[in-house]
C-alpha cells in the first residue's frame, strides 16, 4: 500500500496528535470499532463532562483513562494544556457528551489551538444528530445549513432566523424540549408555515419523527416532549423551484 492510500490517522499512527472522536447519540452500538480503538490508544481523553464520558468508557471496558474537562467555560485554558500534552508526545482524543465534537459542542477552540501550534489533527467520524435528522426528515438534502441552538430570548431568537428567511436550503436547528414551543412560534413568524420535521430521541428506544408543517408541530406541543430535539425546516420553495427550472433549461439541446 502506498503512502497516498493511507488514511490521515494511519499516517499519524504512533505520532502525537489530536483526534476528534464521534460518540453515540443514544445507542451504544453506534460506537465504531475504530472509535473504541482510538479511545483505548489515546494518552488522554478531553471531554465535555467527565462523568458522562467516564460512564461511556466504563461501558466499553476502558476504565483507566485520564480525562481532561473541556467545556464551554474552560475551553480556552483547556486548549492550551492539550497543546502542551501533544507537544510533549501525547495523543489526545477529544469527545463531546454525544455525537461529533465541535459541532454545536465544545471543541473548535481546541482544534484551532492545535492547528496554530503546527500540530496534527484528525478525526474518527461517526454519529451526528444533525445529519441523522436531516437524512430521515424527507426534506431536501442537496443544500442545508446547520444553525445549532437558537438564543434563549425571543427577540434574539427571531433575529437568529431572519438571515435565513429567503434561503433555498433546509435549516437544521437544535433545541431543548423546554424551549421548543417558543422556538417554533418564532420560526413560524419569521419563516412562515413551512414543511418541517421534528426528530426526538434519535437512535434511542422511543425515537420518533414528526413530519408536518411548523404549525402542526407547534399544535402537538401541549407539554414539552421528552428527549433532545432536532428540527429540520424546509427552505424557500419558490427559490428552489426557480433553481430547478434553470437546471432543466441548462440541459436543453442546443439549436444549430
Amino acid at each position: 500500500m502506498s503512502g497516498a492510500d493511507l488514511s490521515a490517522q494511519d499516517r499519524m499512527e504512533g505520532q502525537p496528535c489530536l483526534v476528534l472522536v464521534a460518540t453515540p447519540i443514544g445507542n451504544l452500538g453506534d460506537l465504531s470499532d475504530r472509535a473504541r480503538e482510538t479511545l483505548a490508544g489515546a494518552d488522554a481523553v478531553a471531554c465535555e463532562d467527565t462523568r458522562t464520558t467516564r460512564a461511556l468508557l466504563d461501558k466499553v471496558g476502558l476504565t483507566a483513562k485520564r480525562l481532561i474537562a473541556c467545556h464551554d467555560h474552560n475551553e480556552s485554558q483547556s486548549a492550551a494544556g492539550i497543546v502542551k500534552l501533544i507537544e510533549d508526545g501525547a495523543t489526545v482524543a477529544l469527545v463531546s457528551d454525544a455525537g461529533t465534537p465541535a459541532v454545536s459542542d465544545p471543541g473548535y477552540r481546541v482544534v484551532r489551538a492545535v492547528i496554530d501550534a503546527g500540530l496534527p489533527v484528525t478525526a474518527v467520524p461517526g454519529p451526528s444528530s444533525a445529519l441523522a435528522a436531516l437524512t430521515i426528515s424527507g426534506l431536501p438534502t442537496d443544500r442545508f445549513v446547520f444553525l445549532g441552538f437558537p438564543p434563549r430570548k425571543g427577540g434574539k431568537r427571531k433575529a437568529f432566523f431572519e438571515p435565513y428567511a429567503q434561503l433555498p436550503a433546509s435549516l437544521i436547528v437544535m433545541e431543548s424540549p423546554q424551549r421548543l414551543a417558543e422556538t417554533l412560534d418564532d420560526a413560524i413568524e419569521v419563516l412562515g408555515d413551512r414543511d418541517a420535521a421534528l426528530a426526538l430521541e434519535l437512535t434511542k428506544t422511543f425515537e420518533r419523527v414528526w413530519r408536518e408543517p411548523l404549525s402542526a408541530l407547534r399544535a402537538r406541543l401541549v407539554e414539552p416532549p421528552k428527549g433532545e430535539a432536532v428540527l429540520v425546516i424546509d427552505g424557500v420553495k419558490q427559490a428552489r423551484e426557480r433553481k430547478n427550472k434553470y437546471a432543466e433549461f441548462s440541459k436543453a439541446p442546443k439549436r444549430d
